[in-house]
């Protein structure tokens, strides 16, 4: 079958008053198979009871989630290993420090060789699509079919980590939204996280009691402010002033 995927021609300028028209890939979209489908296409495959499979779903969902919320990588069966993590902001005093300068919570697969092997081998359809809506070229994959490992990508030391994982890993595909303060004592920043290329992301500035928003550090007064995500990471600084 292969993998369906669209090149959509979009706006990727920051700049409002300017375009930079660039194709974006994103996965099409497909359809969501539930867990009855799933384990009632495994009990034909294995000859095992539907409810013999179901109970054992549920009681390996339940053991990933508990250990996994213990800080550990846990092993999902014949796929590879999930691990919880997250992405922070960073500030220089100590008392500071405390959860609200977590930005992000996230779910990191890590796929096993055999599951490496088969996305390897899997082809890749790319239908393009003009800023317009129309079709303009189909193409199909000749690459070396490289496969991203969150697990062999480089640790960001500057990002703290949390829950016994590693903050500085990213979701292949995703791109990071983060934002900063002039001063933190003034007001913070919500929105940010992670998106795919193409997508939306809405910042909002909120003041804290007796300051008030100015404007983001690139000039722009919106607020909330609407942002395309491109292709790579982005951080944006509010500037926050007395009343």
């Amino acid at each position: 079958m292969g993998i369906k995927v669209k090149a959509v021609e979009r706006n990727v300028s920051f700049d409002k008053n300017s375009e930079k028209w660039a194709y974006v890939l994103q996965p099409d979209l497909y359809s969501k198979l539930s867990q009855s489908k799933v384990i009632q296409e495994a009990a034909l495959r294995s000859g095992i009871s539907k409810g013999a499979i179901n109970a054992a779903w549920d009681a390996i969902g339940e053991v990933i989630k508990a250990w996994a919320t213990e800080g550990h990588s846990v092993a999902i069966p014949g796929l590879g290993s999930m691990r919880f993590g997250l992405r922070s902001t960073s500030v220089a005093d100590v008392n500071k420090v405390g959860a609200g300068l977590i930005t992000s919570r996230r779910v990191i697969f890590s796929p096993n060789q055999d599951i490496k092997k088969e996305l390897a081998e899997t082809s890749v359809s790319i239908t393009c699509y003009d800023r317009y809506g129309n079709v303009v070229k189909r193409v199909t994959s000749t690459d070396d079919s490289d496969i991203e490992d969150p697990e062999d990508e480089p640790t960001d030391p500057t990002i703290p980590s949390g829950g016994g994982s590693d903050a500085g890993v990213e979701t292949p595909g995703q791109v990071t939204v983060s934002a900063t303060v002039n001063d933190e004592s003034m007001g913070s920043v919500t929105g940010t996280g992670t998106f795919a290329p193409g997508e939306s992301a809405t910042l909002i500035a909120t003041a804290n009691e007796g300051y008030r928003f100015v404007k983001w550090e690139d000039g722009v007064t919106d607020n909330p402010r609407n942002v395309t995500v491109g292709e790579s990471d982005v951080t944006y600084t509010a500037i926050f002033e007395a009343e």
